[in-house]
């Protein structure tokens, strides 16, 4: 048997942060950049490109009936339709997370929520892109009563709700594979095992 670590399970753990040297755009998109960063890694000078990424929220709503709200839309980059919960970028310089979050919600699913929770934050692909998505759990949902006007690939999302144990069930199968929503519905699950959750 292994002896347990005293250090702390935790991405800040206090570790030393790299010295940058310099960034520059390498590439200018669209909607986000690519980064070029040299800095110094234990002695070594190292360059690494990365989409600079403004983050973004995700809302898992849950209704009285213990559904998930699902859209599906169509991502570019897999050429695929996924099952996904309502998200969008932080590009509003006066927003809050939870405001994004509230704001997303009734864009994509002309949906509102008395309850908001943070239920999980992670890195989306640390080793290619800065973006960091914050989950809120939404409770106590009531529609909007008017339909936002959509475009792009947000055209034709339609709500679907769906058992939460359903959804749980195609995550653990990986018969649904965007990560905001994998990562929802695993923290909640495990958010309502836990008796220990805190």
């Amino acid at each position: 048997m292994t002896e347990m670590s005293k250090i702390p399970i935790s991405d800040d753990n206090g570790l030393a942060k790299s010295e940058v040297i310099n960034t520059q755009v390498a590439f200018q998109g669209r909607i986000w950049d690519v980064l070029s960063k040299t800095f110094m890694f234990q002695g070594e000078e190292l360059t690494r490109e990365y989409i600079q990424h403004p983050g973004a929220v995700a809302v898992l709503a849950i209704n009285d009936n213990d559904e998930v709200l699902l859209i599906k839309q169509y991502r570019a980059p897999v050429n695929k339709y996924l099952y996904e919960i309502p998200a969008g970028l932080r590009d509003a310089e006066d927003e809050n997370d939870i405001e994004c979050a509230k704001r997303e919600l009734a864009e994509e699913a002309d949906y509102q929520a008395q309850t908001w929770t943070h239920l999980h934050s992670f890195y989306t692909t640390p080793g290619s892109s800065s973006e960091v998505i914050e989950i809120f759990l939404a409770e106590a949902l009531s529609p909007t009563g008017h339909s936002f006007d959509r475009t792009s690939e947000e055209k034709g999302m339609v709500p679907i709700w769906v058992p939460f144990t359903e959804v749980l069930s195609a995550v653990m199968q990986s018969k649904t594979k965007s990560p905001t929503l994998v990562v929802a519905v695993l923290a909640l699950a495990a958010r309502r095992s836990s008796k220990s959750y805190g």
